[in-house]
């Protein structure tokens, strides 16, 4: 046996790989991920946007066929009734979960009067949906990037953007903010501190500003000392860093890739997006998926190709791990939530009944372990939490509460 002098000294030299795993990585700090990011450019936003979008989608479904149609079309025949009359309800009571007002590409460069009108209407419209009960569950800015020709006018946006907000009504309850092209982890580490200085003179409580950093740029992915700069983000993030978004057509661009080959399952993407999905593991910071740019317009072949393209791009992030992505256009609400939706119902049932034998102890054909009980768990409440399955579903299935399911997704055991 070991004597405790030895034990003791195990504990000092292990104190700081101890502290480590405490620090960076404390596991899934409990936030709702959104299904998808809409991004829309700030002087097309106003308070109706979120219900316009879903009545779009709504008319776009109804132009082609209809929802029972296109989820015959694209989901397991069992399935489809039931999958279309769900995503036809979520896209009318809840069709954007998470949006983001753009001041960057897809907005473009201004002068600085139109970009400052521009950020003090879209505010301001901000505070009259929240009034009106308008806002999707997360919204937010995302601002122009930190290299040297628009860092100031990136800063001032947002500062513009915040100042307005709190002028004319309250800050979200949860607020978004995403800073594109990030290069080095020291313009991760320059934007928390401009989010500390605004807390400061806005009066805010500390850590109210947190960040998204979109992942556009070789350098952050590898850098010239032939580490991956992306861990050192989340570093001098202090914590600011709530999630890694992956953008499609600068990253691909940007290492060469050919315009019609760019695409979120391009090998370069998948290389970029693993590293990232290594980087956030365990530390409670979110990884998205980015956009595809191919939108359902056109005759009705062209539509249902579109269609066609996005449900199977945003399954297969799905099963790659990756819960988030970026929508563009209306046309993709449809297929957003028919993909969601279908691939956590045909993996319900195996899901929970593997679950169920994990709890009772009863083994079966897989043995499962604690970390693939968390995984199972954790699927269970993904798929609760963006309405594929109800609650009572999940009780009669497992007997578990939500909170009980939330518990044991985070934990391992139940409380």
């Amino acid at each position: 046996m070991l004597s405790p002098a030895d034990l003791d000294a195990l504990d000092v030299l292990l104190e700081p790989t101890d502290r480590l795993l405490a620090e960076r990585y404390p596991g899934d700090d409990g936030r709702r991920q959104p299904v998808h990011t809409v991004y829309v450019p700030a002087d097309r936003f106003d308070a109706g946007l979120v219900r316009d979008w879903g009545d779009r989608a709504h008319r776009l479904v109804d132009e082609h066929g209809g929802w029972d149609r296109l989820a015959g079309e694209l989901c397991r025949p069992d399935l489809a009734a039931g999958l279309a009359r769900r995503a036809a309800a979520k896209i009318r009571a809840d069709p954007v979960e998470d949006l983001r007002i753009d001041l960057e590409d897809g907005y473009g460069v201004r002068d600085d009067a139109t970009e400052d009108a521009d950020v003090v209407a879209a505010a301001r419209e901000v505070v009259r949906a929240a009034e009106h009960g308008m806002l999707p569950g997360s919204v937010g800015l995302r601002v122009k990037c930190l290299e040297a020709p628009l860092r100031r006018r990136s800063i001032r946006t947002l500062g513009l953007f915040l100042t307005t907000v709190l002028e004319h009504g309250e800050l979200p309850p949860v607020l978004a903010i995403t800073l594109p092209k990030v290069s080095t982890a020291a313009q991760v580490e320059a934007f928390r501190r401009v989010c500390e200085r605004l807390e400061a003179s806005l009066g805010l409580a500390e850590r109210t500003l947190r960040f998204e950093v979109q992942v556009e740029t070789p350098p952050v992915v590898l850098g010239a000392d032939g580490r991956v700069p992306l861990a050192d983000c989340l570093t001098a993030g202090e914590g600011r860093v709530s999630a890694l978004h992956y953008g499609t057509y600068d990253y691909s661009a940007s290492i060469g890739v050919a315009a019609g080959d760019q695409s979120l399952e391009h090998p370069a993407a998948d290389l970029a997006k693993g590293l990232m999905q290594l980087v956030v593991a365990g530390t409670g910071v979110h990884l998205s998926d980015g956009s595809t740019n191919v939108v359902p317009a056109g005759d009705d072949a062209q539509v249902r190709e579109a269609w066609a393209l996005h449900h199977r791009l945003v399954r297969r992030s799905l099963s790659w791990g990756v819960y988030q992505g970026w929508d563009l256009h209306p046309g993709h609400l449809p297929t957003r939530y028919l993909a969601t939706f279908g691939w956590y119902r045909e993996g319900f049932d195996a899901a929970t009944d593997r679950l169920s034998a994990y709890l009772a102890r009863a083994g079966g054909a897989v043995m499962d372990e604690p970390a693939t009980a968390k995984a199972l768990s954790g699927f269970v409440v993904r798929a609760l939490r963006c309405g594929a399955v109800d609650a009572a579903e999940v009780d009669a299935r497992t007997g578990l509460t939500p909170d009980q399911l939330d518990a044991l997704a985070r934990t391992g055991a139940l409380p």
